[in-house]
């Protein structure tokens, strides 16, 4: 059975979104002067000072045009860029001495637009599926697809969670003095709670499961602005939001607009050509 092209056409949309986002958010700290952290990051780099003071508006400027670009002209090199951009950017945390369960806690950065990556296909290009070997590929692309959503989605629940568990940073404890949760156990009992949802997402990932990680990804991420931090904090966690939600579309046995979907070998070809041939459209618009 195939899927409607509605559903897979959706997920696409939500990824696009998501990784805007991510980019928006990201860039609107630099911009603003609000992310004072980035100076540790440009030091990686030999680049400090002044110089590291000028170029964050510059860097964030670049931020929010891609991810505009994405939302408005949405074409294939944009989103492999921001694959190398967001898993740079990852890597510079523990570059700057700072846990390595803070680039894993990020697989949504650079994870959402990689399955954009993936989804997208010969984006822009059009093509027709004949062969038994072409709709072979393109089934493989979506079932890629689908993966490596399950993977970002675990990643980044386990590192969020490893980072409460073992890292104890102190922002978290002051978010969930926030909200009541008073006391050292708070956050290893968040943690341990995480990382056990991230296995049971690599297990098994049932729409019903991913609706909820992203219920609790959006509570857990609003209390940054919630606890004082600025709201484009929230908004730059974008991919955490689409990749769970995202595999949720891919995977649920009803989609809107009616789609069956068994199971993932059910995604077939003529989702893919649809959603090559939306693709192409919006880039034309």
């Amino acid at each position: 059975m195939t899927p409607r092209p509605q559903g897979v056409l959706l997920c696409w949309r939500v990824l696009c979104v998501g990784t805007a986002m991510e980019f928006i958010g990201h860039g609107a700290l630099g911009i603003l002067g609000l992310a004072p952290a980035w100076s540790r990051y440009f030091a990686v780099v030999g680049i400090g000072g002044g110089t590291a003071s000028a170029l964050m508006p510059l860097v964030g400027t670049m931020d929010v045009c891609l991810g505009l670009m994405l939302l408005l002209r949405p074409v294939r090199a944009i989103s492999i860029w921001m694959v190398a951009w967001a898993l740079w950017t990852a890597l510079l945390r523990p570059l700057a001495h700072e846990s390595v369960w803070e680039t894993v806690e990020r697989a949504g950065n650079y994870g959402a637009p990689l399955a954009l990556f993936i989804l997208g296909g010969r984006l822009g290009a059009g093509f027709r599926i004949g062969s038994g070997a072409e709709k072979a590929l393109e089934t493989s692309r979506l079932k890629a697809c689908a993966w490596t959503l399950r993977l970002t989605t675990a990643l980044l629940l386990f590192g969020h969670g490893a980072l409460n568990l073992w890292v104890a940073k102190p922002v978290f404890a002051a978010q969930y003095a926030f909200v009541g949760l008073r006391g050292a156990w708070a956050e290893p009992a968040v943690g341990a709670a995480e990382c056990a949802l991230a296995l049971w997402v690599l297990a098994r990932p049932s729409p019903r499961l991913l609706v909820s990680v992203l219920a609790w990804k959006v509570a857990t991420e609003a209390l940054f602005p919630l606890s004082g931090s600025p709201v484009w904090v929230f908004i730059e966690h974008g991919g955490s939001y689409a990749a769970p939600l995202a595999l949720a579309l891919l995977q649920a046995r009803t989609l809107p607009g009616g789609a069956l979907v068994e199971k993932e070998r059910d995604l077939g070809a003529g989702a893919v050509h649809a959603l090559d041939q939306d693709a192409l459209h919006v880039r034309r618009l």
